[in-house]
């Protein structure tokens, strides 16, 4: 049986009518500035008109108010809390941690816009523990020395854990993007595969770490240091919002392989991936004279894979998924 859809009254039809949801891009004036924001309306299924419906109002007000947000690039509710949640503060140690007056967090939750110098401390400081440290030194005075502790362990252990270059952050971001889970086995892998097609392809690594060849294959070792608390778990951490926004500074060339390693070799689960390591060249040669449980910081120099993959490219031709996908059956069948 057919669900009944819901019903409100219509002014125009002068009786319940069915309706239906759709956005309309409306103009607002805001500060002598015109904004164009796209809000949803309840349009009469019979008539066409737009309706009254209860909560419409409230539901534009959010979307409004985010739209207006990004337009002017003012941190959202959302990123306060994450703020709050990262560095354990409630709302007033939070707001004299950043230098602001005791109750304007709390304002800001209740939906006060920050200004845009205020809302610029608010990002910077959910971007970078390092920064965050210095705001929290700064202010160590106004807050209690609970908090001011709690807050400053995780800023410095944030700030060890983010130690690796740049352009790995933004390669791990990319693949959090592309990827819906993640273990630390899996993206050690993941990485390595990268950097192989990186080889392959534009014959240049993507990033510059050194791999180690591990017991369960090449490893980061500061990547290894900054996800190792998730052990064979998903990587899922609020503290990583530290990566959001800075894929956009990954070349089309960069985002291409990403592509072509999550689309093949991110299909499979991590233990799959380290099999497939075990067969080749590079882990197999650096990893000489170990026995299988014996662990080894051994490199697995850039060279041994530049020359395994750019050779491994030209029987199978790894820049495209099909080749890509050879590859991985025929390593599988043969491990």
């Amino acid at each position: 049986m057919a669900q009944e859809r819901e019903k409100e009254y219509c002014i125009n039809c002068r009786k319940e009518t069915e309706y239906f949801l759709q956005k309309k891009n409306i103009i607002k004036t805001i500060k002598n500035k015109e904004y164009r924001f796209n809000v949803t309306i309840a349009q009469c299924s019979e008539c066409h008109e737009e309706m009254n419906i209860q909560g419409l109002i409230d539901k534009n007000i959010q979307e409004i108010d985010e739209q207006y947000r990004a337009y002017e690039g003012i941190v959202s509710i959302s990123d306060i809390y994450k703020l709050m949640h990262i560095y354990k503060l409630g709302k007033a140690p939070l707001s004299l941690a950043l230098g602001f007056g005791e109750i304007t967090i709390t304002r800001y939750l209740s939906g006060q816009i920050p200004s845009k110098e205020y809302s610029d401390i608010i990002r910077l400081a959910l971007s970078s523990p390092t920064y965050m440290k210095k705001l929290l030194i700064q202010n160590k005075d106004k807050i209690a020395e609970s908090s001011f502790n709690k807050a400053m362990n995780v800023a410095i252990q944030m700030e060890n854990q983010f130690s690796v270059s740049d352009k790995m952050l933004q390669v791990i971001a990319y693949v959090f993007e592309e990827l819906e889970e993640v273990t630390p086995l899996m993206l050690q892998k993941i990485l390595y595969f990268i950097q192989g097609l990186s080889y392959a392809i534009n014959n240049k690594p993507m990033f510059y770490e050194e791999c180690e060849a591990w017991v369960h294959g090449p490893v980061y070792r500061e990547v290894y240091d900054m996800f190792k608390d998730f052990k064979y778990n998903p990587i899922d951490d609020v503290r990583f919002v530290i990566f959001e926004g800075i894929t956009d500074e990954l070349t089309i060339e960069d985002k291409k392989i990403i592509d072509l390693v999550s689309n093949t070799f991110g299909m499979y689960s991590g233990k799959m991936l380290e099999r497939i390591t075990h067969k080749e060249d590079p882990w197999k040669t650096a990893r000489q004279g170990y026995s299988d449980h014996i662990s080894s910081h051994e490199i697995l120099s850039k060279q041994m894979i530049k020359d395994y993959y750019r050779t491994v490219s030209k029987k199978y031709d790894l820049s495209c998924e099909e080749g890509i996908n050879l590859y991985i059956r025929d390593m599988l069948k043969h491990s």
